[in-house]
Formats: structure tokens, C-alpha cells, sequence
């Protein structure tokens, strides 16, 4: 994939430099001589392209400019001028910088008639054709990264390292608009796309232009990329206080359903915590949930030969208590009795124990 948008962007320098050469071609004399420099540092940038490797995100970067050229030549002629490792670390800086511009450009969502009137259009502009990009790079991520009938989890970070989250979920909240009628797209994801505003953008035709930044891929890999763009995102949200009250109450209720003790050797009640949770959650987050279970022998622990994170409590526990914030910090249980020997005999593997006031101390069983 990088290599074909490579080519083209070696083709529009290329492309570009043809057309500063038959503008030189027609000058005065004096007027050549004075663009000759310019001209030969040109060219070397465009053999220097032959050699050079950039990520998919610089060149979509360069490729976005309409004058690439121009912008590598003003950047390599403000430093100190020498060889061709010059020219090739100016061109990697520049792309680098303007990747780094592609990916912090604000979203403009209003439409061209609103730019028009407040004098916005440039940012309209540029946010219009970072869109459309934003959109090819959806629908190649998608081509690149499905496999099996799997969407590896790798095609949202592709996308969101060259466009940032912000613009890559308002072309999939643009597209889930326009298909609103597909069934293959979910309820989950249609509501969530009513929730971000996309105005409508009229041309002259009265045709929409958003819809040129409509990804095209099939529905239900579109929805599923959705969803895991969305999972991302909350990922980097913190928990808020609602969020790890709602965890906690989960977790009683997972706890207070057996009848018997349910860990492995049948000496504990056990829950997942969930990996949502655990994957957001600071050690604040894990005592605070910690707080709200009203058990004394509560523990976070990792388990032997199994994934995740689990809520565990003694077997003689009253569990029919309910959710509240323990009057008291829980106490590490580190010791050596009866519960710790009960945990060894479980097979856990390194026990994490954290107490009320988000202090901890691990040990291997």
C-alpha cells in the first residue's frame, strides 16, 4: 500500500518539477541563471526520493500539498546546504512536520456556505480534502488489515496515527449518517452517530459534498471498524466515579450468584473484573472500586493458567450485603494464615492485594 502512495507522491514531485523547468524554459537568461540553484537542489530532492523510505502517514502528508515540491525546496533552503544526506534529512523532517500538521488539523465540521460567510474557507479547505484522505485511509486499512473474517485491531491505530481520533471518527460518524438505513451497520453505532454533528453541505448541483468522504468499504466491516475506533477511544477516557460504581455493582452481583464457592480448588468466590475497567483504571480507580465492596477479605488477583483480573472473597463472606464504601480501609491479607494458605492451595499465580486506601503488596503463591 505505502509503496504504491510513494510512487505517487515521487509522480506529482516529478509532475511538478516538469512544470517549473518549461516555466524556466521561457524566461530571459538572466532570469535562469538566477533559478539555476534552485532548480539543481530540485532535482537532487527528486533523486533523493528514490532512496528515501516514509511512513504511509508522510506521505499521504506531502501528498495532501499542492505544491510538495515548493514546500521541500523553502525548508531545505533555510538550513546549511551540503550533500545529499542534507537534502534527505530535510525531506524526512518536513514530512514528519507536515504529518504532524495533518494530524493535529482542527475538524472544520460547517459547510462552505458558512466558511464563505465568515471568512473561513482555508480552514474549510483543508479539513474538507484531510477528509476525503481520511476516508481513502479508512477504506485501505480496512483492504490491508482483513483477513480470515477478522479485522485485525491494528487497522484503527493505521488511520488514527496519520488523522488523529477526532477527524477519523467524524468521517465514520458522517458515513454511518449517510447509510443510515443499512442493517448492517448497528443500533449501537447509528446512535452514537446522531450524536456528532455533520451539517449538511449543499454544492451548486444541491448534491451533498460530504458524501465525498462517504467510506466505501462493505457495511459490516465499516460498522465493525466503527465499534473498534469507538473501544479505543474510551479507552483513553478516565473512569469516572458513575462508571467504577456501575463496575462494582457488576462485580456483587457476580459475586452473590453461586451457590457454592466457584474459584478452581472450591475455596473462594470469584469475578471477573472487567477487562474494559482494567484496562482504564489507575491504582485510585482500583481502591475507590475496592471501597464500594463491602467484603473484608476482598482481593484483585491475577489467576494461574487464566486471563484477566479477579474480584476474590472468602467463602465464609456474608455476601448479602449490600454496595456501600466499607467503614473501614480493607486490610492486606499478606499473612500467613488460614486465607493465605487457601490461595496457595488455588494455584494463583503472582497475587496482587490491595487495600481500601490503594496501597498494595504482591506475593507469589
Amino acid at each position: 500500500m505505502n509503496e504504491a502512495l510513494q510512487q505517487s507522491l515521487y509522480d506529482k514531485l516529478s509532475r511538478e518539477q516538469d512544470k517549473y523547468r518549461d516555466w524556466l524554459k521561457g524566461q530571459p537568461p538572466e532570469e535562469i541563471l538566477h533559478h539555476s540553484y534552485e532548480y539543481t537542489v530540485r532535482e537532487d530532492i527528486l533523486m533523493s526520493m528514490e532512496e528515501l523510505t516514509l511512513s504511509e502517514a508522510e506521505t499521504r502528508a506531502l501528498l495532501l500539498s499542492p505544491s510538495p515540491m515548493a514546500i521541500l525546496y523553502d525548508k531545505f533552503s533555510d538550513l546549511e546546504t551540503g550533500y545529499m544526506d542534507t537534502i534527505r534529512d530535510s525531506v524526512e523532517a518536513t514530512a514528519k512536520d507536515e504529518a504532524k500538521k495533518l494530524r493535529e488539523l482542527p475538524v472544520y465540521p460547517y459547510p462552505a456556505d458558512h466558511a464563505q460567510e465568515n471568512g473561513e474557507l482555508d480552514a474549510y479547505r483543508a479539513s474538507f480534502r484531510a477528509n476525503v484522505s481520511c476516508k481513502d485511509a479508512i477504506e485501505a486499512a480496512i483492504r490491508d488489515n482483513y483477513h480470515d473474517n477478522r479485522l485485525d485491531t491494528a487497522a484503527v491505530g493505521q488511520v488514527a496515527e496519520q488523522f488523529g481520533q477526532e477527524r477519523m471518527l467524524y468521517v465514520l460518524a458522517a458515513t454511518v449518517r449517510h447509510f443510515d438505513y443499512d442493517g448492517r451497520i448497528s443500533r449501537d453505532n447509528k446512535r452514537w452517530a446522531n450524536t456528532i454533528p455533520v451539517y449538511e453541505n449543499k454544492d451548486g448541483m444541491d448534491s451533498d459534498r460530504s458524501v465525498q468522504f462517504v467510506v466505501c468499504s462493505h457495511p459490516g466491516l465499516t460498522d465493525l471498524f466503527l465499534s473498534q475506533a469507538r473501544h479505543e477511544q474510551r479507552l483513553r477516557q478516565p473512569l469516572t466515579a458513575d462508571e467504577i460504581k456501575a463496575e462494582a455493582a457488576r462485580l456483587l452481583s457476580k459475586l452473590q450468584e453461586p451457590v457454592q464457592p466457584n474459584s478452581p480448588n472450591g475455596t473462594h468466590f470469584m469475578a471477573e473484573v472487567s477487562r474494559d475497567f482494567m484496562e482504564r483504571a489507575g491504582e485510585k480507580d482500583t481502591a475507590a472500586l475496592q471501597k464500594l465492596l463491602p467484603f473484608r477479605s476482598l482481593a484483585l488477583s491475577n489467576l494461574k493458567d487464566r486471563k484477566g483480573v479477579y474480584a476474590l472473597i472468602g467463602k465464609d463472606e456474608d455476601r448479602s450485603q449490600s454496595l456501600r464504601r466499607p467503614l473501614r480501609p480493607l486490610q492486606a491479607a499478606t499473612g500467613g494464615g488460614a486465607e493465605a494458605d487457601h490461595r496457595k492451595e488455588e494455584g494463583f499465580g503472582a497475587v496482587t492485594w490491595r487495600s481500601g486506601n490503594g496501597t498494595s503488596s504482591s506475593k507469589s503463591a
